[in-house]
């Protein structure tokens, strides 16, 4: 089964009050995943669960649980209204910061790696906002791994971006045997490796890299 619709039965059973332990037996999912998967879901203890586990713990549990997700809640909500509205400048100064934490600096290519797709989402939104460029500049080349469904990541990662699939690059399966191991369901959709091209506009080839170069120089040298 895939990643997601892993995800998506763990929080069904977590709302019908299933236990960390009995969603781990039925999914065949580690608890340190449902714990990131279920950190937000409120737990509310079933029948069986209360069988299986003396009331008093449990429910002290419970409560802990509960108390953890509204508060994570009401942080979340607080830092919303903090960020307020990103400005283009905002966008611009993030951007930078990404890519000087992300993206290629040597060879003079333009190139983000990462397996978060919200990562490359905003990749995508600064180089077409801040830098100019379109789709037609954008190509994405996916790294995977042996229990990866190829076909499936590719509409994953092509409808998360909004970017074609004629424009992913050959998709790379990384087959060494104590890689596969390590990487099992930890990368559900592999790593997106973005990659721009100047499609003959020297500005968006060589001279975009040193000027995000330049960017970020410019950062080093006010700290």
């Amino acid at each position: 089964m895939q990643p997601s619709f892993l995800k998506n039965k763990a929080i069904i059973l977590r709302k019908r009050g299933y236990s960390y332990n009995l969603i781990s037996k039925k999914l065949g999912v580690s608890k340190s995943s449902l714990s990131g998967w279920l950190k937000e879901t409120p737990f509310h203890p079933n029948r069986l669960v209360l069988d299986r586990i003396k009331f008093g713990p449990l429910k002290s549990a419970e409560l802990r649980h509960n108390i953890k997700v509204a508060d994570i809640i009401k942080e979340k909500g607080k830092a919303r209204k903090e960020l307020g509205i990103i400005s283009k400048r905002d966008l611009f100064l993030l951007g930078i910061g990404l890519y000087l934490g992300e993206g290629s600096k040597l060879y003079e290519s333009i190139r983000i790696i990462n397996s978060d797709p919200q990562i490359i989402k905003l990749a995508i939104k600064w180089f077409k906002e801040i830098c100019g460029l379109n789709n037609n500049n954008i190509t994405i080349a996916i790294h995977l791994y042996p229990d990866n469904d190829v076909n499936k990541c590719l509409k994953y990662w092509s409808k998360t971006i909004n970017i074609p699939i004629r424009q992913f690059r050959q998709t790379q399966i990384d087959r060494r045997i104590n890689k596969s191991s390590n990487k099992k369901r930890k990368l559900p959709y592999g790593t997106a490796h973005l990659t721009i091209i100047s499609n003959g506009n020297q500005n968006f080839g060589v001279k975009l890299h040193r000027r995000i170069m330049g960017w970020i120089d410019g950062v080093y040298k006010q700290m």
